[in-house]
C-alpha cells in the first residue's frame, strides 16, 4: 500500500447532505484544512462557522468528496437520482452520448456522491478505446544505430561523434502510441485513480492507466486538451476526452464549469449541482423549442433587462437561464429559470416569484404573461400553475414544472414539452 493510500484509509469518513450541517471538533482540522475550508466558504461553496467546540460546516449545492488531512468529507446529494440514470443526465448536460459500457447498472452512487459516476464514465470510454486498439501515429525518434536507418542527424553526428562513423545519430519516424490523444487518457486515468472512493473502481482505473502512455509532466495533459483538434482519424477519442476534462482541466469553460475548486488536493472532487441542472434545462429547452419552430436566444445585449441610475456604477442585469423565442406576426418570448430546488412539495419562495415576475414584465406579450420554473422531481413529474393577480388583473402566470429524475432526460422532458406545445400553438 502506498503512503497516499495509507493516509487516505486513516482519514475519518464523514457524510453531510446538501443544505445540512455537520459539527467538526478542533482536533479534526489542521491549519491547512481551515485554509481550504475558508476558501470554499468565501466562494460560497460551503458554509463555515466557528463555535465554542470547533466548527460547523454547512453543505450547499456542491456535492462530491473533500479530502482533508484528518477527515474525508462526502457531500452527498439531496436528490436521489439512481446511478443508472445519473450518467445519462451528466451526458445530456454535456451534449455527449452515454459512454460505452455493457451495463450501466454498475454505475452506483457511493460515498463520493456523483464523483465516481464521472470516473466510471472515463474508465468505460478508455476501455472501449483499448478494445478497438489505441491509435498510433508517426513520431520522430532520435536514436543511435550502427547502420543508417532513417535520416542522419548531421549536427549530432558532428558534435557528439567528432567524425567517427561506428555509431550513427539518426532520426526515424515510426508509428507509436505515444501521441497526445493517448497521453491525455493516461494522465486522466492516473488522476482519477486517486479521486475514486470505491476501491474496486480505483484499482480498475489504475490498471487501465498502466495500459496507456503518460506525459512526462502531469501539467502537459491539460495543455494538450486546450489545443485539441479532432478529425475523422481521432474523433472516436472525443468522448474519453470529455470525461478527461472533468478530471484534468483546472480553468473554467466548457464542461469544467461542472466542477468547483479544482485546486484542491488530488483525491478531492466537487460537482456543482446548480450548474449541472442549469445545463440540463438549457439543453432540454433548446431541443424541445426546435421541435415547435422556436429557438434559444441570448438574454443579454438588446434583449437584456437592466437596472440603471442606482448608486452602483455598474448596471444590475436580470438574465433568465433560458429565453426562448417563437415566431409569430410579432415574436413571442418564453423565459425559463432552472431551479435546483425541491419545489414538488414546497412553496415557491417570494424571491423566485419576484424574479419570474420581472422576466414576465420584460419579455411577455400582453395577454400572455407567462414564465416557467423547472426543478428536479425525484419522486415523479409534477405540474402546477401559480397565478399572481392585482387590482388591475393578472400580473403573471408561472408554470412550476418538476422533471422526473428517475427517467432519462428525453422522457423526463414531457412537462416542458407540453408547455411549449401549448405556447407555440397560441
Amino acid at each position: 500500500m502506498t503512503d497516499h493510500q495509507t493516509k487516505r484509509t486513516t482519514r475519518t469518513p464523514l457524510v453531510v447532505q446538501e443544505h445540512r450541517s455537520l459539527r467538526l471538533h478542533r482536533d479534526q482540522l489542521t491549519e491547512a484544512d481551515l485554509h481550504t475550508l475558508t476558501l470554499l466558504r468565501d466562494n460560497r461553496k460551503i458554509g463555515l462557522r466557528e463555535t465554542r467546540e470547533g466548527w460547523t460546516l454547512t453543505a450547499r449545492s456542491t456535492v462530491g468528496v473533500l479530502a482533508l488531512d484528518r477527515v474525508r468529507l462526502a457531500l452527498s446529494p439531496k436528490l436521489d437520482i439512481p446511478g443508472n440514470q445519473l450518467i445519462t443526465w451528466l451526458c445530456y448536460a454535456q451534449s455527449t452520448p452515454v459512454p460505452h459500457e455493457p451495463t450501466v447498472r454498475r454505475w452506483l452512487i457511493g460515498e463520493s456522491g456523483y464523483a465516481d459516476i464521472a470516473l466510471s464514465a472515463l474508465l468505460a470510454e478508455c476501455l472501449h478505446l483499448l478494445h478497438h486498439g489505441l491509435r498510433r501515429d508517426y513520431q520522430r525518434t532520435d536514436r543511435v544505430e550502427p547502420v543508417l536507418r532513417g535520416r542522419l542527424d548531421v549536427r549530432a553526428q558532428a558534435t557528439r561523434r567528432y567524425g567517427a562513423v561506428d555509431q550513427l545519430h539518426v532520426q526515424t519516424f515510426e508509428r507509436d502510441v505515444h501521441i497526445w490523444e493517448n497521453l491525455v487518457c493516461g494522465a486522466a486515468l492516473s488522476a482519477a485513480a486517486d479521486l475514486a472512493s470505491d476501491p474496486a473502481l480505483a484499482r480498475a482505473l489504475k490498471d487501465t492507466a498502466a495500459r496507456f502512455p503518460r506525459p512526462t509532466h502531469p501539467g502537459d495533459a491539460p495543455r494538450m486538451l486546450a489545443r485539441a483538434r479532432y478529425t475523422r482519424l481521432n474523433e472516436h477519442y472525443g468522448l474519453a476526452h470529455t470525461w478527461a476534462r472533468l478530471v484534468l482541466v483546472t480553468d473554467r469553460g466548457g464542461v469544467t464549469d461542472l466542477l468547483t475548486e479544482r485546486g484542491l488536493r488530488a483525491d478531492s472532487m466537487l460537482l456543482n449541482m446548480d450548474v449541472l441542472w442549469e445545463r440540463v434545462v438549457r439543453q432540454m429547452a433548446h431541443n424541445i423549442a426546435t421541435e415547435f419552430g422556436g429557438r434559444h436566444v441570448s438574454s443579454v445585449g438588446k434583449l437584456g433587462i437592466r437596472t440603471a441610475g442606482d448608486m452602483s456604477k455598474t448596471e444590475k442585469s436580470f438574465t433568465p437561464d433560458v429565453l426562448l423565442c417563437f415566431p409569430a406576426s410579432q415574436p413571442r418570448f418564453l423565459p425559463i429559470d432552472a431551479k435546483y430546488k425541491t419545489y414538488a412539495k414546497k412553496t415557491v419562495s417570494s424571491e423566485d416569484r419576484h424574479q419570474l415576475l420581472t422576466y414576465i414584465a420584460g419579455y411577455a406579450m400582453p395577454g400572455a404573461p407567462l414564465a416557467a420554473i423547472v426543478h428536479p422531481g425525484p419522486q415523479g413529474a409534477t405540474r402546477r400553475t401559480l397565478t399572481i393577480t392585482g387590482p388591475r388583473g393578472t400580473l403573471g402566470v408561472i408554470k412550476v414544472l418538476g422533471l422526473d429524475t428517475r427517467l432519462p432526460p428525453h422522457q423526463a422532458a414531457e412537462p416542458l414539452r407540453e408547455l411549449m406545445e401549448a405556447f407555440s400553438a397560441k
